[in-house]
């Protein structure tokens, strides 16, 4: 489609480094990239639905699995029409299917990219720098962390990558952010990627 703009969707767990990647993609690209996102998303999410789309794998809130199901399919409108308005957009989630029930979130997100230029990036990050950061960031290390939310940082791991193959993956904690963003520009001087619009094909039960 002439004229629309790139959309570089970067999926991880929490604290792999997406937002700090996001960022200088932005700074390090030329032309206009917005930042659309769990983050953002966030700040325009109700807070009694929150943590909307960043709620956790384990089905452990059903309650509010209708209203993230609702929460992504209006994300992922935005990016599109951002993208069909010739902006470039970089989104940093933690796409999983690890809910109380199937919810086809993913499938449904790729259908509305349908037709727009996608690079589906998958961030990954050795569990024992994401407990590095979270204590940097939250004073919450390891060895004081209870078995429940040792757990769930756990399953993010085990969730959040089981989508299949990626157009390209980086490994943030063996590469810093300015160098993960040359990856992405680089791989994105090769042309669109593939991956994401093969998502569409995924059932939804």
């Amino acid at each position: 489609m002439p004229g629309t703009g790139q959309i570089v969707i970067l999926n991880g767990a929490p604290r792999s480094g997406k937002s700090t990647l996001a960022a200088a993609i932005q700074e390090g690209s030329s032309g206009t990239w917005v930042n659309l996102g769990v983050d953002a998303w966030m700040l325009v999410t109700p807070e009694r639905l929150r943590p909307g789309i960043g709620l956790r794998p384990g089905g452990e809130r059903p309650d509010l699995e209708p209203a993230v199901a609702v929460l992504y399919a209006g994300l992922y409108e935005s990016i599109a029409a951002q993208a069909r308005l010739g902006v470039n957009v970089v989104v940093d989630v933690g796409h999983h299917e690890a809910y109380s029930k199937p919810l086809g979130v993913l499938a449904d997100c790729a259908s509305r990219l349908r037709g727009l230029e996608v690079l589906w990036v998958g961030v990954r990050c050795p569990l024992e720098v994401i407990w590095q950061r979270r204590e940097a960031a939250w004073d919450q290390p390891f060895g004081s962390a209870d078995s429940d939310l040792r757990a769930a940082v756990e399953r993010w791991q085990e969730c959040v990558h089981v989508h299949g193959a990626y157009d390209l993956e980086v490994d943030t904690g063996a590469s810093g952010p300015s160098e993960c963003a040359e990856m992405v520009a680089a791989r994105l001087a090769q042309g669109p990627g593939i991956a994401f619009a093969k998502l569409v094909s995924r059932t939804q039960s």
